[in-house]
């Protein structure tokens, strides 16, 4: 359009007729009051003649319409009578004032449809200056349409539900508005309007214009939805850039506008655009493909652009997250994209894929984690180690949160799993009696925590070699172990799909563990209780006697002073290992104290000798594994 051709915004043509005038008429530095009637009579004599255009522009639209069936009827032009020369004469002082043809009541598009109807069928004559003032003229008025149409798509009319509401109007009413203004968010008012202003603008030839304004205006009003849903545009150099928890914020605000995009805006958006351009069958469907597809593009590359960060293990359940909107939200898409937004769904299929690849890649950095892992300064006091901890939670909230998705997501990739993961378990190697959980119709999600679950037990095992003692690495594997057992069992899902076979395993070596605990300590200690060496001709020998309840007293308050230092804090396993001590140590005391202290003198070798009482014993092994420092304080009187 040219532009000494621009006309004043859409806004100017709501202004009151005596606001627009007191606008136009300059006021004097100084006025007296002499000149005030002045004033009055130009107000006066204004009004007057808009009032007089306005009459007359109503007045010539019959003679106009009669002239344009004419024109369109016969094969030869008529002449051209001197009221088409008023009239457009009347059209163009009406623009020229920046006002609306007869304000709302639908007069300004007939009029501009006379116009444009006029410079259609008057185009191959030979009245050039005629042609040219109606073109400019129609060029003006089209400018007008499209200030109109680019305001009301700008902003969508709900106002009138709360005006109505405030006046009272019928709930009936207001509930029939509402339904017809929710899918568009304008009011039912306006989209006749709309409508009206495209049917006029495509006919006078400004097609182009109105889609342009339509799409631009549209998709606009879409990022600014998008907006006050905390989603914003990143794009692949800024995510690279980004550090992970500044970009981990923007996932959850995507995927509610992802999901509301596919669920919500895009059909609202198909059936706006197919409501405003009736009868414009390919180009609604072209400007909602091209609307769309803009927005759609844009919400994935904030996905290529997370699926280019550097992977690590925390960042699993984000890109879980994305796979599931993505696959999760595919069929609402479908009932929305027609045929020709194939390319949109290669696009998002593509897009899921390079997630779920990423979250195998991801998953299977676990196994990294574990083996990188080479701290060598053992736990105090044999505790779980954090790597435990850390696997352990890991795996349970995948399984308790994530495993119908990591399940399909290695369903679908389950060959870039395999290529990442070429160490089998060892329960997968050797004899049958080691390769009881090794199951053909497994999934691979199941193989591979089965593998992490076997490289953790390896990782552990060689890290309790870096207790001196034996008895405290036993305590490290026992604990570890038992923390192991409890996390699975306490996940439904993870533990139906270890099919107890895991879990059997795990309880048997923990079982061991315990056995080879009691053998390298409270077997040993009672050794000093052994009989013999004791009689000699069937007589109790006192020095050995005293010998051997001198080493026993040494020798377990070592052990009482360095155990109560070590930790257990499940309290089933630690009560499971206080039992047992109790069970071993209490009665082959109780015993052995009632067989011979009687040969020991009352007093001074008795108090020397005898430290501890049974009871005495079963309150310091109660003392045992719970992190403190040892101290026989707590014998009892």
């Amino acid at each position: 359009m040219e532009e000494n051709h621009k006309p004043a915004t859409s806004s100017s043509f709501k202004k009151g007729d005596d606001k627009e005038e007191s606008s136009e008429v300059e006021k004097p530095e100084k006025e007296t009051k002499s000149e005030q009637p002045q004033s009055q009579d130009i107000d006066d004599k204004e009004k007057e003649e808009r009032a007089g255009i306005k009459h007359t522009l109503q007045k010539s639209y019959d003679d106009i319409e009669t002239f344009l069936s004419k024109l369109e009827n016969d094969a030869e032009a008529p002449d051209i009578p001197d009221f088409v020369h008023k009239y457009v004469d009347l059209v163009e002082k009406k623009l020229s004032k920046h006002e609306p043809l007869f304000h709302d009541d639908g007069s300004f598009l007939k009029v501009v449809d006379q116009i444009s109807r006029l410079y259609k069928h008057l185009s191959d004559s030979d009245k050039a200056p005629l042609i040219n003032r109606i073109g400019q003229i129609q060029q003006q008025a089209m400018c007008y349409l499209e200030d109109e149409f680019r305001s009301l798509l700008e902003e969508p009319d709900l106002k009138q539900e709360v005006v109505a509401d405030q006046h009272g109007e019928d709930q009936s009413t207001l509930d029939q508005s509402k339904e017809e203004s929710n899918f568009s968010g304008y009011s039912y008012q306006v989209i006749p309007k709309l409508n009206k202003i495209v049917k006029e603008m495509i006919f006078g030839g400004y097609e182009s214009e109105c889609c342009e304004a339509y799409m631009v205006t549209r998709r606009n009003i879409i990022d600014e939805t998008l907006n006050k849903l905390g989603y914003e545009k990143i794009s692949i150099d800024e995510a690279q850039k980004m550090q992970w928890e500044a970009l981990e914020k923007n996932i959850p605000p995507w995927i509610k506008a992802f999901k509301q995009c596919t669920k919500v805006y895009f059909s609202n958006e198909c059936r706006l655009v197919e409501t405003v351009f009736s009868g414009y069958p390919s180009l609604s469907t072209n400007l909602f493909s091209n609307i769309v597809r803009g927005v759609f593009l844009q919400l994935l590359n904030f996905v290529e652009a997370v699926a280019t960060i550097k992977r690590s293990t925390e960042k699993l359940f984000k890109f879980l997250d994305i796979y599931d909107t993505l696959r999760d939200n595919l069929s609402s898409l479908d009932g929305v994209l027609p045929k020709w937004a194939e390319e949109l769904r290669n696009e998002m299929t593509t897009t899921r894929c390079r997630i779920g690849e990423m979250a195998i890649f991801i998953f299977c950095d676990l196994e990294n984690a574990i083996k990188s892992d080479t701290e060598k300064t053992p736990v105090p006091g044999g505790a779980v180690h954090p790597l435990t901890r850390y696997t352990m939670n890991y795996l349970k909230y995948a399984c308790d949160e994530y495993k119908e998705t990591i399940e399909k997501v290695f369903k679908d990739h389950s060959k870039i799993e395999r290529a990442n993961s070429t160490n089998k378990p060892r329960s997968y190697e050797g004899d049958s009696e080691k390769n009881k959980y090794d199951d053909e119709n497994q999934s691979p999600f199941v193989g591979q925590v089965l593998r992490i679950l076997d490289l953790l037990d390896s990782a552990l095992e060689a890290k309790s070699k870096l207790y001196k003692d034996i008895a405290l690495s036993c305590i490290f594997m026992m604990n570890n172990g038992r923390y192991m057992l409890q996390k699975i069992k306490s996940s439904a899902e993870i533990h139906q799909a270890m099919k107890d076979t895991w879990c059997r395993k795990t309880s048997s070596d923990l079982r061991n563990y315990h056995q080879t605990y009691k053998r390298e300590t409270w077997m040993k200690l009672l050794g000093c209780l052994n009989v013999e060496g004791l009689n000699v001709n069937g007589k109790v020998v006192k020095p050995v006697l005293k010998e051997r309840f001198k080493s026993f007293n040494a020798m377990f308050d070592d052990i009482h002073r360095t155990q109560s230092l070590w930790v257990v804090n499940d309290k089933q396993l630690q009560s499971e290992l206080r039992v047992s001590i109790s069970a071993i140590v209490i009665p082959a005391y109780r015993s052995f104290l009632a067989r011979f202290s009687g040969y020991l003198d009352p007093g001074r070798q008795t108090e020397k000798y005898i430290k501890f009482q049974p009871e005495d014993i079963e309150t310091f092994i109660d003392d045992l594994f719970d992190g403190n420092s040892g101290s026989m304080s707590r014998k009892k009187p």
